[in-house]
């Protein structure tokens, strides 16, 4: 047996440069703009716990390989600590911190009550099979059995993760506990498979948020969506969601990118077709009929009114910012927009729907599916969107309110609305001692 000591494929994370900076300097400008307590502000500005965890997996040739895993919790004021955990090579403590922190204001502006946490592995999936992968899972979820729970810190699915890996989850989590205690743990993660105390509509629930955000703002500027085009980085879960109700409103979609490559086709690309395309080729775009190859570091500044930013973080920076042609971008990712390249965008007029507004629609749905879990119910496909469009109409009608009567962007206003929010639970609450 050999044992290796890092797991395949790794490499230096890159996605993530800048984005504790980022994070920090959108929090700041907002307790600014809110004169929030220093005190206050000292809580916020760092994480509550951070558990770095290196477990052994046996791999199908036999060989063994050590895992890097990580669990961030920023803050539970309002609730149990809540948010995703990822498998990518780009997940490291700093990419963990910043995430979690965006969780915070993300729960606190939907009105939830939750905190924020994020996490996960370091590595390229795609590079183990599915029975490693189920083994990795199960390991890494025993290594934080002791960290996470139903009413303390509850995981969800992000980037490379999915129902199947939050059913893995569960599964380990329960058989952790005592027998009679089993059943009443199932709850520990949301957007596990309907089958398994799932939500249904939990798979769409990102991606139509982000599309309800984009109408919303539509409707408020008295704009048709029908024959407005738009792009989009990343075609997953969230990217091809957000693109599937577009499409429904007559809206075109002009380019994609993922991690593969790059296309474009002026005259519209078929959602379906492109959807069920990628399924059949490992999960890429490329060569899909009817579209032109795109030079990646041109997507940005193809021509278009819509931008959907649904990859990795820190997308649009300073390099391209000034290259993109849509009036609106609305932010599938989180942290997609760095400082400086919003700097740039807003200086430009172009208007941006925040992170923790636009893609919120996942959290939303993560806490109905523990509300379902908890009280022994289940909803069904249209409660739970009708659900979900009132929600998230509330979120979005309080932050362009709240934006236009103080005359800051979407960003500062739904920052100042979520931190207002948790230090008032503060200021009732006390600080302990």
């Amino acid at each position: 047996m050999t044992i290796a000591t890092t797991a395949k494929g790794d490499k230096k994370p890159t996605a993530k440069r800048g984005m504790m900076e980022n994070v920090l300097e959108q929090f700041n400008t907002a307790a600014d703009k809110i004169n929030l307590h220093p005190s206050i502000r000292k809580i916020l500005s760092i994480t509550n716990n951070e558990l770095i965890v290196h477990f052994p997996v046996k791999m199908d040739n036999g060989d063994v390989e050590i895992f890097t895993g990580y669990r961030v919790q920023h803050n539970n004021a309002l609730g149990p600590y809540k948010g995703g955990l990822r498998y990518h090579p780009t997940v490291d403590i700093d990419a963990a911190r910043a995430l979690a922190m965006w969780m915070t204001w993300k729960t606190s502006l939907a009105g939830l009550p939750y905190g924020g946490g994020k996490g996960g592995i370091q590595l390229d999936p795609s590079l183990y099979s599915k029975n490693e992968l189920e083994r990795i899972t199960r390991r890494f979820t025993f290594a934080l059995a002791d960290n996470i729970g139903p009413e303390h810190d509850i995981p969800a699915p992000d980037v490379n993760t999915n129902a199947q890996t939050m059913a893995w989850m569960a599964d380990t989590y329960m058989s952790t506990r005592p027998p009679a205690e089993r059943s009443a743990n199932q709850h520990v993660v949301t957007g596990k498979p309907a089958g398994s105390g799932g939500l249904e509509g939990r798979d769409r629930a990102t991606g139509y948020g982000v599309y309800l955000s984009i109408k919303f703002w539509a409707e408020y500027n008295k704009l048709d969506l029908n024959g407005k085009k738009y792009i989009v980085q990343g075609f997953g879960n969230v990217g091809y969601w957000a693109s599937h109700f577009l499409e429904k409103e007559g809206a075109k979609l002009v380019a994609v990118q993922d991690a593969f490559g790059s296309i474009q086709n002026q005259e519209g690309l078929n959602v379906e077709d492109l959807f069920n395309y990628s399924r059949e080729n490992s999960g890429s775009i490329v060569d899909f009929l009817n579209s032109k190859p795109l030079d990646s570091k041109d997507f940005f500044g193809v021509d278009c009114d819509i931008c959907i930013p649904a990859a990795l973080g820190n997308q649009i920076t300073e390099k391209n910012a000034h290259t993109i042609k849509a009036k609106l971008i609305a932010e599938g990712a989180n942290g997609p927009t760095n400082v400086e390249g919003e700097k740039i965008l807003l200086e430009r007029g172009v208007v941006i729907i925040p992170d923790i507004l636009c893609n919120s629609g996942g959290v939303v749905g993560s806490y109905f599916e523990w509300l379902q879990n908890r009280n022994g119910e289940l909803w069904m496909l249209d409660e739970v969107m009708a659900k979900l469009d009132k929600k998230l109409k509330e979120s979005f009608n309080k932050v362009y309110a709240y934006s236009e009567s103080k005359s800051m962007d979407m960003r500062t206003a739904a920052y100042c609305i979520a931190i207002e929010r948790i230090a008032q639970a503060y200021v009732q609450r006390g600080i302990f001692p």
